[in-house]
Parts: structure tokens; C-alpha cells; sequence
């Protein structure tokens, strides 16, 4: 196994515990990790604007992939360093469709989430959970006819989330969007599909950033969880999955490390990037 140089590592359930908070013992391995020249980079499916502070203020952290890697920002200078977002013809298309179904529909641009307000204004009856709840009253930015707003800004979309109450319809949803071929489809939650560009996805933005770094595929550590991380892993000289991930990220990983909740992402770091050779 080469030295691993940079690591990637998803949020939500990955390095984020259950809670969705960074504990002060995967923070302390981070800037440890950091201190000792290993690049880490976040790469979420979240939109800039709902990535929690605690986050972004770790020392030494310059790189953010946010919206599935259709946007990555240098903290250090507050650029936007790479786009890679939806077609304004796919965009066009996604919206034709989209019309025919009354789903919660978020729109990424800008590094901001946008929400039609009939849905922002009647959160409670999407029987969401307490937490993710509030994440979208927090985070998202109420608009009237969100479909509309997403074809007017159809040259910058980074992200287009649907939200499903019915899995059922989830699933019919997705062997829809499965035949198109304009757009990537993936999920980072058992309730929501994600549409991105046809090319965009945390795989192709990490390769993005670890080029600029010079720093080869197999010398990077990517640990994810969901669906949205495989792209990621497998890019990867050494992909990690959570003991919580499911099972098609587990299945390309060459290591399964602990839950979210006990601090996995920290324990593959010392075991593989800080103490690789056990001393």
C-alpha cells in the first residue's frame, strides 16, 4: 500500500455522527492528519451553503466538493475552483418531466438550495424526520414554482434533490430517470433521488482536486456510506466504507472501518494514514 497523501471523506454518516456533529475526537485526528501534510477534503452531497461551520473551520482544510462534486471551493480564497453542472438542455428536460409529479424538488445554485414554498411552508407533512426537518427550514431557500426558478438559472444547476414520502414511488421514479441519459441519478438517502450532470459525481471532482495537488489515485483514502460515495471509492487507491454504509459501497471497498458513530472515519486515519505501520 502506497503513503496515503490525501483523503476524502463524505459527511453524513461517514464523518458526521448520527447527530450530525464532527465530535471533538474526529476533529483532533483531522488537524493531526493535517499537520503532518495529508490533504483532507470534504466531498458532500449537501449544497456549500448548508455545510455546517464546525466544518469548514477545521485548521488547514482548503477543499470543499459540495452538491455530489459539481462544485468545489478553495477555503483559503473563497474561489469556486471547478463547476461541472447540469446541461441548460437537461436541465430543460429534467423540468418537462419533473412538472407531471408533485414531489419535494430542491434546486442547487449558487452554493444555495432552493425549495418550492408550498413544500417549505408545509415541511411537517412530509413526515421527515425531527432533524431533517429543521435541516430544510435551516438550509433551504423558499421560492414560488422551484421548476420554473431551476429552467431561468438552467446554465448553473448543480444539483436537483427530489424527496419521496411513498418508497414505492421512489423506485418507480428512479427506473424512470434510470433510462435517461443526460443526467447521473444517485442518492445519499434512503428517502431522496439526486440528479447531477452527466459526468458530475465526488469521483470525477476528487480526481479534479487531487491532480492540482499532484497527488496519484493510489495515494488517496476515500470513506463514504451511501450510493452518492461509490464514484469516490472507487477512484481510490484505498476505499474505506463505514460499518454503516450500505452494502454496494461496502462491496467496492477494501476495508470496512466503524460506524459513523464510533468515530470510523477517525480510526482508518490512525490505523492507515498516521500509523500505517502499526508502531
Amino acid at each position: 500500500m502506497m503513503p496515503i497523501k490525501l483523503v476524502a471523506l463524505d459527511l453524513d454518516g461517514t464523518t458526521l455522527n448520527s447527530k450530525g456533529k464532527l465530535s471533538n475526537e474526529m476533529r483532533d485526528t483531522l488537524e493531526e492528519a493535517i499537520s503532518k501534510g495529508v490533504h483532507i477534503i470534504f466531498a458532500t452531497g449537501r449544497v456549500f451553503s448548508a455545510i455546517a461551520e464546525e466544518v469548514l473551520s477545521l485548521r488547514g482544510i482548503q477543499y470543499v466538493l459540495s452538491s455530489n462534486g459539481a462544485r468545489v471551493v478553495d477555503l483559503t480564497t473563497g474561489n469556486v475552483i471547478y463547476e461541472n453542472y447540469l446541461h441548460p438542455e437537461a436541465v430543460k428536460d429534467m423540468a418537462e418531466l419533473l412538472v407531471n409529479y408533485d414531489y419535494m424538488y430542491e434546486v442547487f445554485t449558487g452554493g444555495q438550495a432552493f425549495v418550492d414554498r408550498k413544500y417549505y411552508d408545509s415541511i411537517a407533512s412530509m413526515k421527515l424526520s425531527d432533524r431533517h426537518t429543521t435541516y430544510v427550514l435551516n438550509t433551504r431557500n423558499p421560492v414560488d414554482g422551484v421548476l420554473d426558478f431551476m429552467v431561468e438559472h438552467g446554465t448553473a444547476i448543480e444539483n436537483i434533490n427530489i424527496n419521496f414520502n411513498d418508497p414505492k414511488a421512489r423506485l418507480q421514479m428512479k427506473e424512470l430517470l434510470s433510462k435517461k441519459t443526460n443526467i447521473t441519478l444517485t442518492s445519499s438517502f434512503d428517502h431522496n433521488l439526486e440528479i447531477g450532470g452527466i459526468t458530475t459525481g465526488k469521483g470525477d471532482a476528487v480526481g479534479k482536486v487531487a491532480a492540482l495537488l499532484q497527488v496519484r489515485p493510489e495515494e488517496i483514502m476515500a470513506i463514504g456510506d451511501n450510493p452518492n460515495d461509490r464514484s469516490m471509492l472507487m477512484m481510490a487507491g484505498f476505499p474505506v466504507a463505514v460499518s454503516n454504509a450500505k452494502e454496494e459501497v461496502k462491496e467496492v471497498a477494501k476495508y470496512i472501518t466503524g460506524s459513523n458513530d464510533e468515530g470510523g472515519v477517525g480510526q482508518a486515519i490512525r490505523k492507515w494514514v498516521l500509523d500505517p505501520m502499526g508502531k
